[in-house]
């Protein structure tokens, strides 16, 4: 069988191929053979200008030469380096095997050949690695994706201000809010979060084999290594890796960093699960209409449905990223000894938990844009829940020292239904200023929401 979306065994890479394209050349293992090479090549040009007597600094044009194998990363490149490894059984090894390959028309850098991976555990190579996808990923694909998001919910909370609305605590009626206060709660949480995500610092160590730098100082005793090692992990691409730098560790870098972004990014998804079910039964509840796409259909037998897909999807999808993450970060941190080798497949599968988060970003954003808020469905729901204003009256009561304030509207409302009519009969009837009486008279279900809108409209802002 030929390889296709169709024949895929991941749904990230068939049938949601094509909306994760700005992710795959990250995580994918092309992408952790390019961080790879980049790392290997940052080293090796910092290493030449160590003043070692053995590698003397590379001329410019060799830098430019080396910085290209970098910048021009290919999918030809990216399977050489797999052919190579079917020799090595080493994907490590094939990357300093394949950058060697490249110095063999160049006689200043087939000289200095040596010091491709000089002194470097694989682990120097792939931890440095796997951070620099997932900044790159975080930065460039994540982020925007929340971003987008936030910025599309600020925009509703203030679109929807003063809209008013039905609250619902345990499913029953509550005190009303308003549609874009609803959607201010999650785009404040959404924010909050997203900054945890993006203040995450992202570490990276190159220290040899148990992280004491044995071999390093078996090399040049009096050198420096830690503060090298240092200098190319904090300093800025191209001529270093720009991560912050681990000082500590045993073979791999500890992995509590990207626990804390795992946990990050799984909290944020919470939040969004949250979200789509509260947004799912307000289009249940007829609180938003969803656009038509001519050709599309709702139900293979029922042709009147307009289901709301975008929302079911983002939820299940969110589940999923949530699986991974929260496996990921119970799991890496965790090593025998100075290491063994179960972080190392499972740091395959971050690029597929980052799939499946950015899949239900984009199912989000997608469902928002379809929605159309009706407004005579919300407006009705208010117009036949009058027993909310029970909470205004008896409170207003209490102000006034009327005895048993609560337990009055309790034996009014509860289990009943409640009409205007028989509000008003009991507000004419009590025993507080003519001028509170007549305020809540003019009082409604719609227009009881507090300082609402208000909110909204500074979640807007913020």
């Amino acid at each position: 069988m030929s390889f296709s979306t169709v024949s895929a065994l991941s749904p990230l890479d068939g049938r949601y191929a094509a909306k994760l394209s700005a992710l795959r050349p990250l995580m994918s293992e092309q992408g952790y053979m390019h961080r790879r090479v980049q790392v290997e090549v940052a080293w090796f040009i910092a290493l030449s200008d160590c003043g070692f007597a053995e590698f003397k600094p590379l001329t410019g044009g060799a830098r430019k030469y080396l910085l290209g194998l970098v910048n021009n990363f290919s999918e030809a490149d990216a399977t050489a380096i797999k052919q190579i490894e079917k020799t090595t059984n080493h994907d490590v090894k094939a990357v300093e095997y394949w950058v060697k390959s490249k110095f063999e028309a160049r006689p200043e850098l087939l000289a200095a050949s040596e010091f491709v991976h000089f002194a470097c555990t694989s682990e120097d190579i792939n931890n440095t690695s796997h951070a620099l996808q997932i900044q790159a990923a975080r930065d460039k694909v994540m982020l925007p994706a929340i971003d987008g998001l936030i910025a599309t919910l600020r925009d509703m909370a203030g679109k929807f201000a003063e809209v008013p609305m039905l609250s619902r605590t345990h499913g029953q009626t509550a005190s009303p809010s308003t549609v874009g206060k609803e959607i201010a709660n999650v785009a404040v949480r959404l924010a909050k979060a997203r900054e945890h995500i993006a203040n995450v610092q992202l570490l990276g160590k190159m220290n040899g084999a148990v992280g004491n730098y044995n071999a390093h100082m078996a090399a040049w005793p009096e050198f420096d290594w830690e503060a090298f090692s240092r200098k190319v992990v904090e300093t800025p691409a191209p001529l270093g890796l720009g991560l912050v730098f681990q000082p500590y560790s045993i073979q791999i870098e500890p992995h509590d960093y990207m626990a804390e972004l795992f946990d990050a990014v799984a909290r944020t998804n919470t939040i969004l699960v949250d979200f789509a079910r509260d947004i799912w039964g307000y289009v249940s509840l007829g609180y938003f209409k969803q656009r038509l796409k001519k050709g599309e259909i709702g139900s293979s037998t029922m042709p009147h449905k307009v289901n709301p897909i975008d929302f079911e999807n983002a939820e299940g999808n969110l589940g999923l990223a949530n699986a991974l993450l929260r496996h990921l970060s119970e799991k890496l941190p965790i090593s025998r000894w100075q290491r063994d080798l179960t972080d190392s497949t499972v740091l395959r599968n971050i690029g597929v938990a980052f799939g499946y988060a950015v899949l239900a970003y984009a199912s989000l954003a997608t469902g928002l844009g379809k929605l159309e808020l009706n407004q005579e469905a919300l407006a009705d729901d208010l117009d036949a829940s009058w027993e909310v204003l029970a909470e205004p009256i008896q409170t207003v009561m209490r102000r006034f020292g009327v005895q048993g304030a609560y337990e009055q509207l309790k034996e009014v409302t509860r289990g009943k239904t409640v009409t205007a009519e028989a509000l008003h009969q009991l507000i004419r009837s009590l025993e507080i200023p003519e001028a509170e009486k007549e305020r809540l008279l003019a009082m409604t279900p719609g227009s009881y929401t507090g300082k609402a809108a208000e909110l909204a409209r500074r979640a807007q802002a913020s």
